[in-house]
């Protein structure tokens, strides 16, 4: 299949407009009409992973973390980046990676670690604002239905869990036709009244241009009235997700079942507060800068990666925060990858790396 056939899928899941500034998820290498017959999936792009893909044939590489942060400006082997980019394009194999936008959204990593820890009752730890826009349009009644649906098949009207939703109300349209126009009703120099539908609904920034679209081929007037309202509600998309055990369990115990669950080799975690567990915070990778939200949504452990030693102070005692390493907290997207990829291309050569990324060894 074609590149993008994939990258397309996976970037209607996780949009690239989710993804944080500093981030560079997407096609980093590759072209998105070349056919492949294979792709490998990795945590990490390095050259170990590579080669593995060069041994197995596969012309794509999905990973988490981008191999290409900051702009290249030589390409003279000194580094790793420069070597995998390199032998990358000398084989033909495109490179693609699923980051920050993968982490935040509602099924993303975040929600495998929750899954993999048991917790349930899961939502986004801390929101983000601003991603979504309310389209309001007006068409005649009998154009209603056709409108509607053709603006929720490019994507609008998904909030949370429901789809196809919108607000609709019926009114009086004016409009008087100048002698160059061709109306779809009412006569040329006259005043026209129209039994019509005001209908809005909200959709992704990133889909704009489609619903726009959409909005444009399916409306019967020759000119379309339509209104885009800024949104800042927070929907479930940002940073970190909250959940909670079944049953409160004990510090101690907690930890000991987090250590078993993410395979972690050691936890770095502040003091024990002697209180149940029943709230926990996660965040996949670095996510000290969640602290202050995972305090204020009352959890009782925070999960995450990457912890300072002088950052360990801001537990504060009113937390215990629970550092598993970055690899630990992230080992388990390559997994949710496959699965969701698997599901969707089920016919497609898809294969796990074997290649064990994680550039920490511990000595135990």
């Amino acid at each position: 299949m074609k590149i993008a056939q994939i990258t397309s899928f996976l970037e209607t899941l996780a949009p690239l407009s989710f993804q944080e500034e500093y981030d560079n998820s997407g096609l980093i290498h590759g072209e998105p009409d070349r056919e492949i017959e294979s792709a490998l999936i990795s945590l990490d792009c390095t050259e170990a992973v590579v080669d593995e893909a060069i041994a197995l044939g596969c012309g794509l590489i999905i990973s988490h973390h981008p191999i290409v942060f900051k702009g290249l400006k030589k390409f003279n082997s000194r580094t790793y980046v420069e070597r995998v980019v390199m032998r990358a394009i000398k084989n033909g194999i495109a490179l693609y990676a699923i980051h920050t936008n993968f982490d935040n959204v509602l099924n993303g990593v975040n929600a495998k670690i929750c899954e993999k820890l048991g917790l349930g009752h899961t939502s986004i730890l801390s929101p983000k604002a601003a991603l979504f826009r309310k389209i309001v349009t007006f068409c005649p009644l009998g154009h209603a239905d056709q409108v509607r649906n053709a603006l929720f098949s490019a994507g609008a009207g998904h909030i949370g869990a429901y789809s196809e939703c919108s607000f609709n109300a019926e009114g009086t349209g004016t409009f008087k036709a100048g002698n160059e126009a061709r109306p779809f009703v009412g006569e040329i120099g006259h005043q026209h009244h129209e039994e019509e539908v005001r209908i809005e609904t909200v959709y992704p920034v990133h889909l704009e241009n489609r619903v726009v679209s959409a909005l444009l081929h399916a409306h019967p007037y020759e000119e379309v009235a339509y209104d885009l309202y800024p949104i800042t509600n927070s929907f479930e998309v940002g940073s970190g997700m909250l959940g909670s055990l079944n049953e409160p369990a004990d510090e101690l115990s907690f930890l000991k079942l987090v250590k078993e669950r993410l395979n972690c080799k050691v936890i770095r975690h502040t003091a024990l507060r002697g209180k149940p567990v029943s709230k926990v915070a996660v965040c996949g990778g670095s996510g000290s800068f969640l602290l202050s939200k995972a305090v204020a949504a009352g959890a009782d452990v925070f999960i995450t990666a990457d912890y300072k030693y002088h950052e360990f102070f801001d537990a504060e005692g009113k937390i215990v925060i629970s550092d598993v390493g970055h690899f630990e907290s992230e080992q388990f997207t390559q997994e949710l990858l496959f699965e969701i990829i698997t599901k969707k291309f089920p016919n497609f050569a898809l294969r796990l790396t074997s290649i064990d990324t994680n550039p920490i060894n511990y000595l135990i």
